[in-house]
Order: C-alpha cells, then sequence, then structure tokens
C-alpha cells in the first residue's frame, strides 16, 4: 500500500483577492480525498497593491524597477499566507503545504514567470514543511512554467468515475482546458485557450466600487457594442503569431471598451472573452470522434450566467457544459487542491508538468521543498 500524506494548497489566482485553502489526503497517484476547504478573502490594501502593481510590471524591466514594491508586497501576502496556516493547522495536522503564491507576471515567450511569496518564511514561522515555486523547474526544462494543474484534472474523473474523454475547462482570471482522453498515465493535453474574468474584473474594478461582475448581472442590463466587439476581436487575431501553451492576465487589456458605460463595457468584454474561449473549445475538440463531448467548468466564471450563455453561443453543439458541482467537486477549490497534491508529488518525486501540457522537453517534478528544523 503506498504511503498517504495530508497536504494543504494555497491557491490565489489572478483575480488576487484571497486565498483558497484545501486540505488533501492522497498518495500523490491514484486517489485522494478532500478534508476541508475554506476562503480567506485578502484584506482590502493587499487586494489593492496586488492589481496596481501588476498593472504596472509587463515587462522584466518593470520587475527590476519596482523590486522594492514587490518585495513589499511579498511580505505582506506571506504573512498573510502565515495566518491561513496557523489557523488552519490548529485543528489539523499536516505533513506538507503546498504554497503557489501570488503570480504577478507571466510571460510564456520569455520563459518568465514569478510568484510573490516567501516559502523560507512562512516555513519557519508556521514551522511546517512548505513546497513553492513550482514553474522554475518546468521552465529549466523548456517549459511555458503552466498550466500546471491537468495531472489533478485527470485524477479528479477518475476518481469520480466521469466518462472520457472529456475536459476540465477553469475559468479564472485566464481560461485554461485539460482534455482527458483516457485513464492511462498522462493521457492528457492542456493549454490556456484565452482571458477568462481578467477583463470583465478589470473593467468592474476601474468603473464602479465592485470588484466582479456577480452572476454576470451586469452584462445582463448592459448591450453589447458590435462595432468594438469586432474591432476587438480583429485586434486579437492579429495582435501576434507566437504559439504559447499559457497566458497571463497582461496579455490583456480593456482599453478598446474605452468611452461606454458600465454596463455596455461588461457586456461587450463578456462577449468578447465568451467568444474566445467558445471558438478554443471548438477548434480543440473539432476532431474528437464522440457524438458528445463533456467540459466540466470549475473556477469563478463558472457563476458567471451571461458568460456561460456567451461561450455556448459560440462553441460546437456537441460540446455540453456543465458544472463540475454537478459531480460532487466543489468547483471552487479545484486549483487548491491541485496544489496541496502537486505538493505530495514534490515529496514522492513525480512529474507535475509534461509536454503536452506545458511544453516541457520531458515529464518533470516540480517545487523547491522546505523542511522545517
Amino acid at each position: 500500500m503506498s504511503k498517504e500524506y495530508t497536504s494543504l494548497g494555497l491557491m490565489s489566482g489572478t483575480s488576487g483577492d484571497g486565498i483558497d485553502a484545501s486540505i488533501i489526503r492522497s498518495d500523490g497517484i491514484s486517489k485522494y480525498e478532500v478534508l476541508f476547504n475554506k476562503y480567506y478573502k485578502y484584506q482590502d490594501n493587499i487586494y489593492e497593491t496586488i492589481h496596481s502593481i501588476k498593472e504596472k510590471i509587463n515587462n522584466t524591466k518593470d520587475l527590476k524597477n519596482f523590486t522594492k514594491d514587490l518585495k513589499n508586497l511579498e511580505r505582506k501576502i506571506t504573512m498573510y499566507h502565515v495566518e491561513v496556516v496557523s489557523e488552519i493547522s490548529k485543528k489539523n495536522k499536516l505533513d506538507i503545504v503546498g504554497f503557489h503564491g501570488q503570480t504577478i507576471y507571466h510571460n510564456a515567450s520569455e520563459k518568465i514567470s514569478v510568484q510573490l511569496g516567501d516559502g523560507n518564511l512562512l516555513s519557519k514561522l508556521t514551522k511546517k514543511n512548505i513546497v513553492y515555486n513550482f514553474r522554475e523547474n518546468d521552465i529549466k526544462n523548456g517549459g511555458e512554467g503552466a498550466p500546471l494543474t491537468p495531472i489533478f484534472h485527470q485524477l479528479i474523473l477518475k476518481q469520480n468515475r466521469i466518462q472520457v474523454p472529456s475536459c476540465v475547462l477553469n475559468i479564472g482570471g485566464i481560461s485554461n482546458i485539460t482534455i482527458v482522453g483516457n485513464y492511462l498515465p498522462y493521457d492528457f493535453t492542456s493549454r490556456d485557450i484565452g482571458p477568462g474574468n481578467c477583463l470583465i474584473d478589470a473593467w468592474v474594478r476601474k468603473n464602479s466600487n465592485k470588484k466582479f461582475d456577480r452572476d454576470g448581472h451586469l452584462a445582463s442590463v448592459g448591450k453589447t457594442n458590435e462595432i468594438i466587439l469586432e474591432q476587438a476581436q480583429e485586434l486579437y487575431s492579429n495582435r501576434s503569431n507566437k504559439k504559447t501553451l499559457s497566458l497571463d492576465v497582461n496579455d490583456f487589456d480593456v482599453s478598446f471598451a474605452r468611452g461606454l458605460s458600465l454596463e455596455d463595457g461588461v457586456a461587450t468584454l463578456t462577449d468578447f472573452t465568451g467568444r474566445i474561449i467558445g471558438a478554443g473549445l471548438s477548434s480543440l475538440l473539432s476532431n474528437v470522434k464522440e457524438k458528445l463531448f463533456r467540459v466540466l467548468i470549475c473556477g469563478g466564471g463558472r457563476k458567471n450566467i451571461s458568460l456561460l450563455n456567451k461561450i455556448k453561443q459560440k462553441s460546437l453543439k456537441e460540446i455540453i457544459l456543465q458544472p463540475i458541482d454537478d459531480y460532487g467537486v466543489d468547483g471552487d477549490f479545484v486549483e487548491s487542491q491541485a496544489f496541496a497534491f502537486l505538493a505530495i508529488r514534490n515529496i514522492i518525486n513525480e512529474p507535475i508538468s509534461f509536454p503536452d501540457t506545458t511544453g516541457c522537453s520531458s515529464p518533470t517534478s516540480g517545487g523547491t521543498l522546505i523542511e522545517f528544523k
């Protein structure tokens, strides 16, 4: 019998609004059990600083110019993670903590991915074994550093006996998809397929005191500006010929919607986002022989009814969109559970990234282990 570990996964996505925390018990290979899920909201000053700095970081030169600001923010983010881990560990015995950190800059073509989070400090103050810096090994091995969760997506489908081929679509700030062909080891492909919530959230933040479009309500009362939408689509299709598997929120901006009202801007950006995701799904799945193809959606975007409707309108009719929650999986915590799983795979020296997911040259282990002594 393979050894099982109790692992806490901490995930702060591109929305930058807080930390998803999940505890799983798993052997890191063939099974897992969810023991705990909870969301911890960032304080307003952390949330605002994250988005303020992200808007200033557009290249590696900016990373250097804002070194002091990034260090200060990293410490604040780490200390908040210390509070979360300390609270959780009072009632839960942990073997390992998977600490994703806060992505502040990701550029696939430059092979750079920067997550803020001090694993050494987190280990020292919480007295826990920490795995962090999950992307570095993959990048050194020729990969783009993302997406990293496909190995866990495959296990979700297998453990819940979901018929394959199927796929998992995570709509966070960026949308990424994992297509699982079979339950054979590493029989999956993955890539980012476009924006998720990032454009909609950015527009809402800039034009109101809200942080996002809850349930897609603003989009439902707004009207798409067809001229601006057409121009945006043309700009998107012509902006670059680079072939990358991963994207960053900095690959997109909301400037094309300038001048629109709050509601019309949200409607136009939601339409734009839905068209890109729908077209991406259709392109990736057009050669699948099955009459119907199941797409299980996780992440915050699955709650945006307006966005889902736009995706459906622009997808092949054979594609069935379903919340992953329909199968007993909490769609809010798939990514945090994944990093708990990846932390265990670090301990047992199993790969977390693959040529068909990140473009690395061979299956690659990942993460830096800090053992508390």
